[in-house]
C-alpha cells in the first residue's frame, strides 16, 4: 500500500512538460487515451490545504484571450487539459474562461508559460 501511496505522491508532483511525456507514453506504448491519464493525474492535484491562509496553494489558470494564434492555443488547451477539440475550442471561444483550476504554483505556471509561448494571454489566481 505504501507502494500506491509514494506513486501517486509521484504523480501529483509532475511537470506540466511530465504530464505531457506521460500521456504520450500511454497513447503509443499501451493504447490508452491521454485524456483518461490527464484527469487520473489532475484529480489528486484537487486536495484542499489544511490551516492557514498564509501562502496560496491552489491556483486557476485562466485564458484572457487566445491572440493572434487562435488555432495553436486551440490545440495547445486540448493537450494540456485532455480534454476533445470542440470543449478546448469552447473554452478560447469563450475567453475570458478558466483552463483548469486548483492546481499547484508549479503546474500553473508551467500552464501558464506553454499558453503564452502560444501567444495566449493568460492570468493566474
Amino acid at each position: 500500500m505504501a507502494d500506491l501511496k509514494d506513486f501517486a505522491e509521484q504523480l501529483v508532483n509532475l511537470t506540466v512538460k511530465e504530464v505531457n511525456d506521460l500521456a504520450t507514453i500511454l497513447k503509443d506504448e499501451y493504447g490508452i487515451e491521454p485524456a483518461a491519464a490527464a484527469v487520473a493525474v489532475a484529480g489528486p492535484a484537487a486536495g484542499g490545504a489544511d490551516g492557514g491562509a498564509d501562502e496560496q496553494t491552489e491556483f486557476d489558470v485562466i485564458l484572457k484571450a487566445a491572440g493572434g494564434s487562435k488555432l495553436a492555443v486551440v490545440k495547445l488547451v486540448k493537450e494540456l487539459t485532455g480534454l476533445g477539440l470542440k470543449e478546448a475550442k469552447g473554452i478560447v471561444d469563450s475567453a475570458p474562461a478558466a483552463v483548469k483550476e486548483g492546481v499547484t504554483k508549479d503546474e500553473a505556471e508551467g500552464l501558464k508559460k506553454s499558453l503564452e509561448e502560444a501567444g495566449a494571454e493568460v492570468e493566474l489566481k
